[in-house]
């Protein structure tokens, strides 16, 4: 039984380092029309990979075994531990020297949509590079939702179980998962068109626009400049605001809603109140940016709700160093680093929907305490919640608090103070990018953590992305005991 799950996994994960690899042309050929010598580094990477990946593909073609609840969990964590090996290649063969840490930091936050950087000079950095942090960011989103939508669903993660879809309901135009893979790789790939068009015509370059709206999209943050958005206008940021807002909705509404039935066959819960918890946080941040005194009301009104945005999506950008403002700001910062976007979406942190859930849990609780014998269900897009995806969310919701004061305390162990230490452990368990404070701020990067620290925010990325209970799943001895 396990040999035929390895060679399946074997081969799953040489079909999509293969894809990776020829992902590399692209920037390859940039590098090599600007006369940079990177695109070298691209060609030996793209060598490698393909040689290895091409090896367990013919190995191991023909050898499938039927889709299991092992087989998802081991499948789910080595695509993405391999597929950001795959991605730190041209970061270790480029002109950077940068060290195996820094390679592999870079494409974790690459490939999980993260957006924490170790580098800066960005605006003299080689076109082929920066082409390719945005390729790692643009794959590793649609392949979030993918996962969101199709695998993590029937594993049971999180609650994510209620947005099961597949296999469970006999809606033709959602059963049949390819139909819905080509649909999703269709709107994924037009709302990057859009975008990139729509930066262009607000006054970005055409590479700085396709680089940009490839990381929008994908809620992730890489950007081609140190300042980030910070040197655009307004109809740029504008257009940054409402495509980061399409990335941290779920996919499978844009489906539902224009393929399988309607507005209200696709409308989500969950996007209305991530709606209006953007627009309660837009306000104390409203208030700061224009009692900084470096905005006028329009201004303070349009940077306060880019960066919110920016934020609660876990996309990253920013277009100043908003903990400036006051330490209001920096808290309302902090609580949006905790949001996140909504289920089936590139984004991370915790979830709309688990917040909706556990809010529910504890109304229906205090009614429960005023009337013992009353019967209160919970209830989401007016479906019933069973009793294992309530204890699931709990469960998750335990396993995230743990998790982000018990690396806070690792993380200070490295020398790093307690703003740092907690912050930097928040928005690499969120996959939001930037923390908070002078080092890993909005105007920092991750450069100058230690190694030790830069190692277990590259376990937090992963534990964000992977939702926390897969990995979890993967420690555990009884895992590995078969059963």
């Amino acid at each position: 039984m396990f040999s035929g799950i390895y060679r399946t996994i074997a081969y799953v994960n040489g079909l999509f380092c293969l894809y990776l690899a020829l992902a590399m042309f692209a920037p390859m050929t940039v590098d090599f029309i600007d006369d940079n010598d990177d695109w070298q580094g691209f060609l030996a990477s793209l060598f490698i990979v393909g040689a290895i990946s091409s090896a367990l593909i013919l190995a191991n073609r023909g050898q499938f075994t039927p889709f299991s609840l092992r087989l998802g969990f081991l499948l789910v964590a080595s695509l993405w531990i391999s597929t950001s090996l795959v991605a730190s290649l041209p970061f270790l063969l480029g002109s950077r020297e940068m060290s195996f840490t820094d390679a592999i930091f870079e494409a974790v936050s690459g490939m999980t949509t993260t957006g924490a950087t170790v580098l800066s000079g960005l605006d003299d950095m080689p076109r082929g590079l920066l082409l390719w942090r945005a390729t790692t960011q643009w794959l590793g989103g649609i392949g979030i939702v993918a996962m969101g939508v199709l695998i993590l669903p029937a594993l049971r993660i999180g609650g994510m179980q209620f947005f099961r879809m597949e296999s469970e309901r006999n809606d033709k135009p959602v059963a049949r998962i390819h139909i819905f893979a080509a649909w999703l790789i269709g709107i994924y790939s037009a709302l990057t068109l859009v975008c990139m068009v729509l930066y262009a015509a607000g006054g970005m370059g055409w590479f700085d626009a396709l680089a940009h709206a490839m990381t929008t999209i994908s809620t992730a943050g890489f950007s081609t400049h140190d300042t980030s958005f910070g040197q655009y206008g307004d109809l740029v940021l504008a257009t940054a605001i409402v495509f980061m807002l399409i990335g941290a909705m779920p996919f499978t509404a844009f489906f539902l809603g224009l393929i399988a039935g309607g507005y209200k066959r696709g409308f989500d819960s969950q996007i209305s109140i991530l709606i209006v918890i953007i627009l309660v946080l837009m306000v104390p941040a409203f208030v700061t940016a224009h009692g900084s005194g470096s905005f006028t009301p329009p201004d303070a009104l349009l940077h306060s709700l880019f960066n919110v945005v920016s934020i609660v999506t876990t996309t990253g950008y920013s277009t100043t160093d908003y903990t400036k403002w006051g330490h209001l700001s920096a808290g309302v910062f902090l609580v949006a680093m905790f949001v996140g976007g909504c289920a089936g979406s590139t984004a991370g942190g915790f979830k709309t929907y688990r917040l909706i859930i556990l809010f529910q849990t504890l109304r229906v609780s205090v009614r429960e305490l005023i009337y013992p014998s009353g019967v209160f269900p919970v209830y989401y897009n007016g479906r019933r919640i069973s009793p294992e995806a309530l204890q699931s969310v709990t469960t998750f919701f335990f396993a995230y608090v743990a998790i982000l004061f018990g690396f806070t305390v690792a993380m200070s162990a490295t020398g790093l103070d307690l703003v740092t230490a907690f912050t930097g452990t928040l928005a690499a368990l969120s996959n939001v990018g930037p923390a908070l404070g002078d080092i890993i701020g909005p105007a920092g990067h991750f450069g100058p953590l230690s190694d030790a620290a830069k190692w277990m925010l590259i376990l937090l990325m992963f534990l964000g992305r992977l939702e926390i209970m897969t990995i979890l799943v993967l420690l555990s001895p009884l895992f590995w005991r078969g059963g």
